[in-house]
């Protein structure tokens, strides 16, 4: 036992617990028979990447989970690491590059690669460092890189066996082109943003004279490439044009007039230009039709085959364009109009559709199984409701294009052969065509898709394709914790990739959190300059201050705001447990007994059972998700029931010597405090264990709180009866104290009170608490209320009515004006939950629990009320 100092530094002990911690490996697991597994995998943050709220929400939430299983007695592994993150990656390399006036194709691919390599070595392990400073108890001898030797293996092992069953194909499919990054992007790397735009309605000649075809386009510089024009079949008004030919305006092109059902008859026209090569709808219009395609833009999306307008940039063409049209008269008119447009997820440019030849994943074999589990319960969305948005995007899930054209990455285990063409597909590199024997290969240049190696991360960081002791042991994981906005990135991927590599689910639940926003609900970012460095909280307030802000009143799959005024009440919270930890050792002896009380009083007991009942709440809430309201309990119990009342109440009893009372306050406030901390530890894990090392050694030995078993609920320390008898006694309290406040009753003023109940035992047990506590010269209790009311001012709680002379410091016009307003409250308050447990939809959906819970808050409602219309009954009247 050693003293603590007088006001807790948490930069002062942090580091020091983080080291120890280290240290002690208590942080390591290995698969142990005798234990359960719990595993969880890090979602893993880009290698460019710094900490930010949302790494602090997501690593929070990971490691008040694991660091709950492992004080459970489970072998608890969390498995940390990094995502080699191409096109970010490879963008800050070539910042670098131009800063030296080179770029990277100065330098060559391979030259290039070692160059990433080196800056990843340099900066890369930066948001691991942060993540330590939050106090994430990884497995940091497990840490893994999405492009290490065991990874890149399994990314190989994945792509051929794919091959091979012809799930992975190469073929010429309109792709999503980022002209900035220079590479094709999959459907979900494209975020799609309302833009004011325009409609221009064209007209096209027909070929015999007999008039126009009129056309409306948002992107009037793709009319380069068109090959038709296309009406509906059932459009009475264009039939007649079915089978004539248009010529295209400014390339004298003759183009057919098709009809095809894809044609939308109540947008612009209803005639449509068909754009093989730049729209994915008209690409398979084209194929349907036979016709051939034209490609008009280049990578950076400059136009080619476009005539005089070749080497303009597509926005410089497309001003260009619409002068010409207008010049020429073929420009019929200009709309207004509100569209969406795609853009590329990690720089903002507007993407492209572009025909190329990509690599795809087939989806549909895959899908299938993917939806299965989450429909039959193997696998569970927290909350529910993401599992509807999941499936809808499975069942209308497209190819993946996997190909990047970038040069950091894992490269296509794909050469081709100069001589016949073949690909070949190969686990190893091959030095010869696989089919002619030719040693003249090529290999495909392109990267894979960062997501690709990522959705194999639930089963390739324990070793697989090799059936180790960690993958038999820890897969599937049991829980993965994404924000809502890579549910598609990642969390589907995985599931499919799960189920078709290892047969089963890569993690039991996906516990969704929602965005992290500023105070006033807006995105953070550098724009609106109103990002916040967690960093920086931590530096000012603490870790486990902003990690309890983070996790407080959170609630699954919705977006918080952050309130930074808020880690400075967490920051209080931690100095309130520290000034009471505190008062504990000080009121301690020399040589402290450890353990339960020998012989409890009734405020022992009541302590005693709410912590109990404290604990079991909780463990029921972690292991339904439920971390902000498991943390609000903990929060309100330390608060409220241990800090400003037990300690409060056993105050007369410490300074009584050392009294069988003394002594059962001591060891109760001991045994309170351990394990108050165990149950906060996965919350605050930095404060317990610095308060924990200066506490006696108990049964827990020397070992840290962190590997200590956590609070279970204990039948032989449920008290029932005191619970509840204390609580209407604190009740009582409360009214009286509010009573006092209201009226500005100086404390010298010490009137007798009158407590009425049906239930008179708990007041007349606890009517030295309420004297003290209350400021009560004296306490009666009574089942009936006194004869005469006259000159007596009242509280009500919903278990008593309390009476106190008082009448020559109260308005009693005032005091009928506020037991009436409390009256209203009280019965607006009981006609929502009436009407609340009136609605069939809620009694018949919600878990049991919330309704029995809304039950007993309509039935406390109900007591209040009349407790209070008795005591507006009561008031004397005024003359």
């Amino acid at each position: 036992m050693r003293e603590l100092e007088k006001v807790y530094d948490p930069r002062g002990v942090e580091k020091s617990i983080y080291e120890m911690w280290e240290r002690g490996g208590y942080f390591h697991a290995e698969p142990d028979k005798s234990k359960k597994p719990f595993s969880v995998v890090i979602p893993p943050p880009n290698v460019t990447g710094q900490l930010h709220l949302g790494h602090a929400l997501d690593n929070t939430i990971q490691d008040i989970l694991t660091r709950f299983k492992r004080m459970q007695g489970y072998s608890a592994v969390w498995i940390p690491g990094t995502d080699h993150a191409g096109i970010a990656t490879q963008i800050r390399v070539e910042e670098e590059l131009r800063r030296e006036g080179l770029t990277r194709h100065d330098l060559g691919r391979a030259e290039f690669t070692k160059r990433v390599w080196e800056w990843k070595e340099k900066y890369g392990g930066r948001i691991i460092e942060q993540l330590k400073l939050l106090g994430s108890s990884c497995d940091w001898a497990r840490e893994r890189f999405t492009m290490d030797d065991g990874c890149s293996r399994a990314v190989r092992e994945v792509f051929v066996s794919l091959y091979e069953k012809g799930i992975i194909y190469k073929g010429e499919r309109i792709i999503n082109w980022c002209p900035h990054c220079v590479t094709a992007l999959s459907d979900t790397e494209v975020e799609h943003e309302d833009e004011a735009g325009k409609l221009w309605h064209i007209k096209y000649p027909i070929l015999d004279g007999s008039g126009y075809v009129t056309v409306a386009t948002t992107r009037p510089e793709t009319m380069l490439g068109d090959m038709a024009v296309a009406v509906n079949p059932d459009d009475a008004r264009y039939s007649w044009l079915v089978g004539k030919t248009g010529l295209l305006p400014l390339m004298d092109r003759e183009i057919p007039i098709i009809a095809d059902e894809y044609v939308d008859t109540q947008f612009g026209t209803g005639c449509v230009k068909i754009t093989p090569c730049h729209d994915p709808n008209d690409f398979e219009v084209a194929a349907r039709h036979g016709l051939p395609q034209i490609l008009i833009m280049d990578d950076n999306a400059r136009i080619i085959n476009g005539g005089k307008y070749d080497g303009l940039d597509r926005f410089e063409a497309r001003r260009a364009i619409v002068g010409d049209l207008e010049a020429l008269g073929l420009l019929d008119k200009t709309e207004e109009h509100a569209h969406s447009v795609g853009k590329c997820y990690r720089c903002g440019t507007t993407v492209e559709p572009i025909v190329s030849p990509q690599w795809f994943v087939k989806m549909a074999p895959l899908a299938g199984p993917a939806m299965d589990v989450v429909r039959d319960g193997r696998m569970k969305f927290v909350p529910e409701r993401f599992a509807k948005i999941y499936t809808n995007w499975m069942e209308n899930v497209r190819d993946w294009c996997i190909s990047r054209q970038l040069w950091w990455g894992h490269q296509i285990p794909a050469w081709y052969c100069a001589k016949c063409g073949h690909v070949t597909v190969s686990r190893e590199d091959p030095d010869r065509c696989e089919k002619c024997g030719h040693t003249g290969i090529e290999r495909d240049p392109d990267v894979l898709d960062t997501w690709f190696s990522s959705a194999l991360w639930p089963f390739e960081v324990f070793g697989w394709p090799d059936k180790t002791p960690e993958l038999e042991y820890w897969y599937p994981t049991m829980v993965v914790t994404p924000g809502y906005e890579i549910i598609f990135f990642w969390v589907a991927r995985m599931i499919f990739s799960g189920m078709e590599f290892m047969g089963d689910v890569p993690f039991r639940a996906a516990f969704i959190h929602g965005m992290v926003r500023d105070d006033k609900g807006r995105k953070m970012s550098k724009s609106l300059g109103n990002g916040i460095d967690p960093q920086e909280i931590i530096d000012r307030y603490g870790a486990d201050a902003l990690r309890m802000n983070m996790i407080t009143g959170v609630s699954p799959g919705s977006d918080m705001r952050f309130y930074p005024e808020r880690c400075e009440a967490m920051r209080n919270f931690a100095n309130k447990i520290w000034n009471a930890a505190r008062y504990v050792l000080m009121n301690l002896t020399d040589d402290p007994e450890t353990g339960l009380p020998e012989a409890p009083e009734p405020e022992d007991k009541w302590i005693l059972s709410r912590l109990n009942s404290t604990a079991r709440e909780v463990t029921e809430n972690l292991d339904r998700y439920e971390l902000g309201v498991a943390s609000s309990k903990i929060y309100d119990f330390i608060w409220d029931d241990f800090c400003d009342w037990y300690i409060e109440l056993c105050k007369p009893r410490l300074n009584s010597g050392d009294s069988p009372s003394a002594r059962a306050a001591r060891r109760t406030l001991l045994y309170a405090l351990s394990e108050i901390l165990k149950l906060l530890h996965p919350f605050m894990p930095f404060i317990t264990e610095e308060i924990w090392r200066a506490l006696p050694r108990g049964e827990g030995g020397d070992a840290p709180i962190m590997v200590q078993k956590f609070p279970e609920f204990d039948a032989a320390l449920h008290f029932p009866r005191e619970e509840t008898d204390f609580g209407r006694v604190m009740a009582a309290i409360r009214a009286v104290r509010a009573r006092r406040a209201e009226m500005n009753v100086p404390p010298s003023k010490r009137p007798h009170i009158t407590i009425v109940s049906d239930a008179p035992e708990a007041f007349e047990a606890g009517s030295a608490y309420i004297a003290r506590l209350a400021g009560a010269g004296g306490v009666t209790v009574s089942r009936a209320a006194p004869a005469d009311l006259e000159g007596l001012v009242s509280a009500a709680t919903d278990s008593a009515r309390i009476y106190m002379p008082l009448s020559e410091l109260v308005d009693l016009d005032a005091e009928r004006g506020r037991i009436t307003r409390e009256l209203e409250k009280a019965r607006a308050e009981l006609e929502r939950l009436e009407g609340k447990l009136r609605n069939a939809e809620f009694t018949s959906k919600a878990p049991q629990r919330v309704v029995d819970a809304e039950r007993a808050r309509a039935d406390k409602a109900r007591a209040l009320i009349a407790n209070l219309e008795a005591s507006l009954s009561q008031l004397p009247e005024l003359f």
